[in-house]
């Protein structure tokens, strides 16, 4: 109608509301969501925690299976190869954050509840432990699923070299080197939830997954939810028969794999998620309150 303003200058009750015409919340709106979001995760019941978090754990195993097919047999060159190995491992994101689960290094982001003095330090390590224990259940049941359907042995057996040879680089990582690219990784990822918080609708949330999620995934970040699935799967495929007679190298122990790796990836996310993207926010937006 003539004289009605249009959406960036409509008028509420006397205020303006979203004057610059800009779809998307503002960083100490977000920053407010955040901290609301992670009061509402600590206070939920166990038992609803529990299965959101074996939901994490499959959806991110669906994005590292489909990591693992991209990088099968690619002769796109080592950095168009990995980033797109990078864009298929977002769908594990997509699928927790659209779909609705309960992820352990996107839960790092708690700390802004924690440290408004809305959540306890026993409220905010109870979800940690149980979404950690629950993201590891999924992991391993997608690893014995893998298995069963007999996907290692697509291309010839080629996937199931592949989840070896990640699973070997993933072993071989120094302490500090897994501990470094686990702060890194989960910068991008609490960062790529961060961005998700901003958006307003699906498709606007997708976008915002992509981009970070496929520059950790490229860059050779460590993050300990997909290691769940990555290194228990090669130790699959390298002691599987089939894999032995394709040619697949032996030797990962399942002690070094899974604590050598998990313990300073683990440790890193929480690092770079707590610590890197959750507190400097806080700091940033919601301190004076």
């Amino acid at each position: 109608m003539a004289g009605q303003p249009d959406d960036g200058a409509r008028q509420t009750d006397g205020a303006a509301v979203n004057p610059t015409g800009i779809d998307a919340y503002a960083p100490a709106e977000i920053a407010l969501r955040v901290q609301t979001a992670g009061v509402a995760k600590a206070r939920q019941a166990p038992l609803q925690t529990l299965v959101l978090g074996v939901l994490a754990g499959v959806f991110i195993a669906f994005g590292g299976l489909l990591f693992l097919l991209v990088m099968t047999g690619s002769e796109l060159g080592f950095g168009p190869t990995r980033w797109l190995g990078g864009l298929a491992f977002s769908l594990g994101l997509i699928l927790v954050v659209v779909g609705g689960a309960e992820l352990f290094t996107g839960n790092n982001l708690l700390v802004m509840a924690w440290a408004g003095r809305q959540v306890t330090t026993a409220a905010l390590l109870r979800n940690w432990m149980l979404v950690y224990c629950a993201n590891l259940a999924g992991a391993l049941a997608m690893v014995a699923l893998t298995g069963l359907a007999g996907t290692l042995a697509l291309g010839e057996g080629g996937l199931g070299r592949t989840a070896v040879a990640v699973a070997e680089a993933k072993t071989a990582l120094s302490f500090t080197e897994a501990f470094v690219r686990g702060i890194l990784c989960n910068a991008l990822v609490c960062l790529a939830v961060w961005l998700c918080v901003s958006a307003r609708d699906v498709a606007g949330k997708i976008l915002a997954i992509v981009w970070p999620i496929s520059a950790f995934v490229a860059l050779g970040f460590e993050h300990s939810v997909a290691n769940m699935y990555l290194i228990p799967l090669g130790l699959l495929a390298s002691g599987q028969a089939a894999g032995q007679a394709m040619g697949v190298p032996e030797g990962l122990a399942v002690l070094e794999a899974l604590w050598g790796n998990l313990l300073p990836v683990t440790l890193g996310n929480i690092v770079g998620g707590a610590g890197g993207v959750a507190a400097i926010y806080w700091a940033v937006y919601l301190r004076h309150r």
